[in-house]
């Protein structure tokens, strides 16, 4: 199934026709496309629908019409560069002890030395994305009204199959407001009820748009298709629970007022959905392991995935970013399945020491021949330990079909995530779960970690706070949460935490709190005055 989903990014002439729109000047979230392929001439005919909704998902895993490198649908930016999933791979893992990146490209290196100005080139390609893809997302929400189907004859089937792709847009509209609300705190904000091109979007503050994003999960609840009974990597029910749960667990962050009660509810929706941990190991991988190759798509625990695959997603972000990048030094590209390594991120000593046990936890997989544990140079490949988690080989070791662009797929929510959230919220003090159901979580995850061994399984009194942000670590790095979490567990600005080169010095230290969310872009503050920067920048 994921393959025959796939495969539609690939053929999007009607959709790319529609949606592409480089753009500069992403206040503007409902700008109209310069094309003379109108709406009403795509979506008069009901089969377009999907191929639009095709283009969507899309959004998230590649930035072209043509490719790796030709029709960018953003301008002013590189094309593999401006890629969502790398984006924000890099907003999310680089600012942390988990990853460090040898490039010297401008502004990359502020990531980790959290020295970022609101004239960031890479916090600006965040940006743009994510407008970029509410934009298209409202576009399609607006042309898929029953109104509008109506109006154009579309009935029975088919305008029964549309409105789950409506309730489907509006999840990933949802998803990308919820980065947005994490990473810039206030955006910009626009809906399929903002008339085009006719206005400047308004600001919205954070916890208003934590209420919208609710609002809409819980809207669309009952129009998406049940849990795992979707094609592949297209959002179900429990994708929305699992964002959900997220923001739950976030709520006092965004909000100021903590909802752990909720994320236990909907951590628990995920859990009871049917999905498994993946417990099979084979010859070539731990059972862990698994979730992060080029078959990962028949992994049970995998919510929801951004999907690439090595035939119809070529893009120079994705995973090909993040395994090609993670191959440094004498690192052998061909035990990733790939044709050369980029020499680009690593991580800190402080992240490897997380695991007091390398030999036995599966997860804790590090390259360390002509490496250095202690970083003296950002900007030097050797310097810093490589990271061996994502793999473009299959759980047979047959090496994915191409060599430059995976087929492994990037998995944005899993399993895994649900019961550390579970545990997390009732250790905070949320109601309707219990401490020993948490313990029984984590101890599942560190069982599987641990070879099916009991032996690394902790007691009830080692169920500590502190203990689930360093097992989210050991568990979920490289994923994209390891920002969120900090900032979360109040240690992201603050000495509570040191990592190698926080705050620009190789001991680390602690910096202002502003830097818990990232800037409005100065060119964004030029396009619309009615922006306001975000405090201390």
């Amino acid at each position: 199934m994921k393959k025959t989903f796939v495969r539609g990014f690939a053929t999007l002439s009607v959709a790319a026709s529609l949606l592409t729109a480089a753009t500069s000047c992403v206040g503007d979230l409902d700008r109209e496309p310069f094309n003379e392929v109108t709406s009403d001439v795509v979506y008069a005919d009901p089969a377009n629908y999907k191929m639009v909704l095709a283009k969507l998902y899309a959004g998230l895993a590649l930035s072209g019409q043509t490719g790796p490198s030709g029709k960018p649908d953003l301008s002013g930016v590189d094309e593999g560069f401006s890629n969502y999933v790398r984006q924000y791979w890099s907003i999310q893992e680089l600012p942390t002890d988990e990853a460090v990146i040898a490039w010297g490209d401008d502004g990359l290196q502020d990531y980790h030395l959290m020295n970022w100005t609101s004239n960031n080139p890479f916090i600006r390609a965040m940006y743009n994305r994510i407008a970029y893809q509410i934009s298209a997302c409202n576009e399609f929400i607006r042309e898929s009204t029953d109104e509008k189907l109506s109006g154009r004859g579309i009935t029975g089937v088919n305008a029964d199959n549309i409105r789950k792709y409506r309730a489907e847009a509006r999840f990933l509209r949802a998803l990308s407001y919820f980065h947005s609300m994490d990473l810039f705190g206030n955006p910009p904000f626009a809906t399929e009820n903002d008339q085009v091109g006719s206005f400047q979007p308004r600001q919205i503050p954070r916890a208003e748009l934590f209420s919208y994003i609710e609002s809409e999960l819980k809207a669309i609840e009952n129009d998406l298709v049940d849990a795992r009974a979707n094609q592949y990597a297209r959002a179900d029910k429990a994708a929305a629970w699992m964002l959900l749960s997220k923001m739950y667990l976030n709520a006092e962050v965004y909000t100021g007022t903590p909802r752990y009660t909720d994320a236990i509810t909907y951590s628990s929706k995920v859990i009871n959905a049917g999905y498994m941990l993946q417990k099979t190991a084979t010859p070539v991988s731990s059972a862990y392991g698994r979730n992060f190759l080029a078959d990962n798509n028949t992994s049970p625990e995998v919510i929801f995935p951004v999907a690439f695959d090595g035939e119809f997603t070529k893009g120079y972000g994705g995973t090909t970013f993040i395994i090609h990048a993670g191959i440094v030094g004498s690192m052998p590209a061909a035990a990733f399945g790939m044709d050369g390594g980029w020499g680009g991120t690593r991580t800190t000593s402080a992240f490897f020491k997380l695991f007091p046990d390398t030999a036995a936890d599966r997860r804790g997989r590090f390259y360390t021949k002509g490496q250095t544990l202690e970083i003296d140079n950002l900007t030097e490949a050797t310097n810093g330990l490589g990271v061996v988690k994502f793999k473009n080989i299959t759980s047979t070791g047959a090496a994915g079909k191409n060599l430059t662009f995976p087929d492994t797929d990037f998995p944005m929510f899993r399993l895994s995530d649900a019961y550390l959230t579970y545990a997390e919220a009732v250790l905070r003090g949320g109601t309707g779960g219990n401490a020993g159901q948490a313990l029984t979580y984590v101890n599942e995850l560190r069982t599987r970690a641990y070879g099916n061994s009991t032996a690394g399984n902790i007691s009830a009194s080692q169920l500590t706070l502190d203990f689930i942000l360093d097992e989210r670590g050991r568990e979920l790095h490289w994923e994209g949460h390891r920002r969120t979490d900090l900032i979360r567990f109040k240690k992201f600005t603050t000495a509570s935490y040191l990592w190698p080169w926080k705050g620009g010095v190789k001991e680390g230290r602690a910096v202002s709190d502003n830097l818990n969310v990232f800037p409005i872009p100065s060119t964004d503050l030029v396009a619309n005055p009615g922006l306001k920067q975000n405090p201390g920048y």
